[in-house]
């Protein structure tokens, strides 16, 4: 069986490619140009360059390696994908039959793609399920009364965003919705919720905030499609709730990943910052 995998940024597709050694697995890579660590190129030994838009070239370069079943892994910016790239004639006739010019509809468009050609778009987290946490609390600080009320509404709100198809970070303080992700992404959603805080007596006045510290969600859709889009949190994380004031971290169980994970709970107990997964 050949595997093969589609590029983003970050540190995503280099932890893949260390979870597929492991098993054994050599991965056929398709990087993306306008995002992804250059670095990469010293990982493997079978890759090619593409631009956001060539995905007649990515679907050539998986059947020429033989490739079975793919893996998506890494973020491409929402405004790379719909403002800057430059579609091949494949790519924009995936885009002209998009019912919603959202990212699970271009990446249910590009699976579907795929598919017609042999090759299985697989679960994103297929070589990392130790990354995934099981349900409880993770850190040695277990959420106060005000973080897991501030839980329960903020897993409310996540139930409509998910109707909705919108972002998968929110921001909770004193049972009040202070931020929503929207493209700018977890860790910016956060330090916005921080700088609403930093606001003054009359913004918070004005968001009708009560007393207690920021809590945070990153939340899967109740239907998650494991194969992209899968929620993701790390040291970067919990640096942004600490210049953001935030002192509690709800994930989704079995569907969030935690990159550097020992370091991340380790740096959460350091600062009490509670971990819980739901």
């Amino acid at each position: 069986m050949r595997y093969g995998l589609i590029a983003g940024n970050g540190r995503f597709p280099f932890l893949v490619i260390e979870g597929a050694r492991r098993s054994g697995v050599s991965l056929s890579v398709a990087a993306i140009r306008e995002e992804t660590d250059p670095g990469i190129e010293q990982e493997v030994e079978r890759l090619t360059w593409v631009g956001i838009g060539q995905l007649g070239k990515m679907i050539r370069f998986f059947k020429s390696e033989g490739v079975e079943k793919a893996i998506m892994a890494g973020q491409v910016k929402h405004v790379q994908i719909f403002s800057r790239a430059v579609p091949d004639a494949r790519m924009l006739k995936l885009l002209l039959k998009l019912p919603r010019r959202n990212t699970t509809s271009l990446i249910g468009g590009i699976a579907a793609e795929l598919q017609s050609e042999g090759i299985d778009l697989i679960d994103s987290t297929y070589f990392l399920q130790d990354s995934l946490p099981t349900v409880g609390t993770l850190t040695q600080r277990k959420p106060n009364a005000a973080e897991s009320a501030d839980i329960e509404y903020g897993l409310e709100i996540a139930r409509e965003m998910a109707r909705l198809d919108l972002g998968q970070t929110i921001v909770v303080r004193g049972k009040a919705c202070v931020a929503i992700e929207a493209m700018e992404g977890t860790d910016a959603t956060i330090k916005r919720a921080g700088e609403l805080m930093r606001g003054g007596k009359e913004a918070r006045k004005r968001l009708k905030l009560t007393s207690g510290s920021l809590t945070v969600l990153k939340l899967s859709k109740p239907d998650q499609d494991m194969r992209f889009d899968v929620p993701v949190v790390g040291l970067p994380t919990i640096e942004s709730m600490l210049e953001a004031g935030a002192t509690c971290l709800c994930l989704s169980a079995g569907k969030t990943l935690m990159f550097d994970r020992e370091q991340m709970i380790a740096l959460a107990d350091k600062k009490k910052i509670a971990i819980v997964a739901v």
